[in-house]
């Protein structure tokens, strides 16, 4: 579909397909490439400089009829004049709610939106009902339609005979997802589980500085093949987040495919893309009020006042749930059918030939 442009105005630095296959790469971006390569498209990125096959640097290129913006609202008028005949989507994959920061971006870079754009594509059906009342909010909602289409797995990913480790956990999220929280945790659970380990990576947009503690190994950021070998054989993904919601969440639906369940909250995405009451645990009060306390602390000055809350069974809920799949209780899980790349790319075909 030669025809068809996907345009990144928000990447940090530019990437391609080898980029997804070498290095560590974002949730967003590793989708970009998955999508534009089983579609044959071209992606032209902000920030690109030189050409790499169908990757491009800005500019006017003959043939577009379907632009699809991603995340960022704001550079549609300027595309607009490149290809004034060309129809418009608007890939989100962050949150875009009424009276937020990028509603106002939505709302400031789209004079008419009956002749901006039609369609706006969700990451999930939560994300969803969050634009959708932001559309209610821009009065835009009778000239615009969101639609849900899953961000890709490789139809490849599948479990395998990689021995299980029971005492191994795996955080590969970018670390402002919870990351902090997850070393407390961790912390409690390995008190009672004193052979238990934490292997911790990121997509490598964001780091933090982790202090060495015994029992938790940093890897830093990592290319994908790298962090499925690690998930594949842990007791789980464990990413105990509550404060910033996924309106996806690759790491979920990745850990799916590989055949390891997550230990997460019922935030954002969680439960629509795990869809396994076990490996979500609810988000208590207590929790929040702990994160509230201490978030701003250096990660070396929270262990006191884990120590305590942990004392007084703020962690029980984890401890439990570990326990009870080292004893026997783990979740079998599967490949979804919802995240397959040729089911999506299907899907992408479909909206982009109406």
């Amino acid at each position: 579909m030669r025809s068809v442009l996907f345009f990144d105005p928000a990447c940090r630095q530019p990437y391609d397909t080898a980029t997804r296959q070498h290095q560590a790469i974002g949730g967003t971006e590793a989708s970009v490439t998955r999508i534009a390569d089983a579609l044959g498209a071209y992606v032209m990125q902000h920030n690109r400089a030189t050409r790499s096959g169908q990757y491009l640097p800005p500019g006017r290129i003959p043939g577009i009829r379907q632009v699809v913006v991603v995340r960022d609202s704001r550079c549609i008028a300027q595309l607009r004049e490149w290809y004034s005949g060309a129809q418009f989507y608007l890939w989100l994959h962050d949150q875009v709610n009424p009276g937020s920061m990028r509603g106002r971006w939505l709302r400031d870079s789209v004079k008419s939106p009956h002749e901006q754009f039609g369609n706006v594509i969700c990451v999930s059906d939560w994300q969803r009902s969050r634009i959708e009342a932001t559309l209610r909010w821009l009065k835009m909602a009778d000239g615009v339609r969101a639609t849900t289409i899953y961000n890709p797995v490789d139809d490849t990913l599948i479990p395998d005979e990689t021995r299980i480790d029971p005492f191994k956990l795996v955080f590969f999220s970018s670390p402002n997802k919870g990351l902090p929280y997850a070393l407390d945790v961790f912390r409690a659970l390995r008190r009672r589980m004193p052979g238990l380990r934490l292997v911790v990576g990121n997509p490598g947009y964001k780091i933090m500085q982790i202090p060495s503690t015994e029992g938790i190994r940093y890897v830093g950021p990592q290319p994908q093949a790298r962090i499925h070998a690690e998930v594949r054989g842990a007791l789980c993904t464990f990413v105990p987040n509550f404060l910033l919601p996924e309106t996806f969440g690759l790491v979920y639906a990745e850990s799916k495919a590989l055949g390891t369940p997550v230990l997460t909250h019922d935030c954002g995405s969680a439960v629509e893309v795990i869809g396994d009451p076990e490996q979500i645990l609810p988000v208590r009060l207590s929790c929040r009020i702990y994160e509230s306390l201490v978030h701003r602390f250096p990660l070396a000055w929270r262990r006191g006042p884990a120590r305590l809350a942990d004392r007084i069974g703020l962690f029980e809920a984890y401890i439990e749930r570990i326990r009870s799949w080292q004893d026997g209780g783990r979740p079998r899980v599967q490949p979804d059918s919802r995240f397959l790349l040729s089911q999506v790319t299907n899907q992408w075909r479909s909206l982009l030939q109406r």
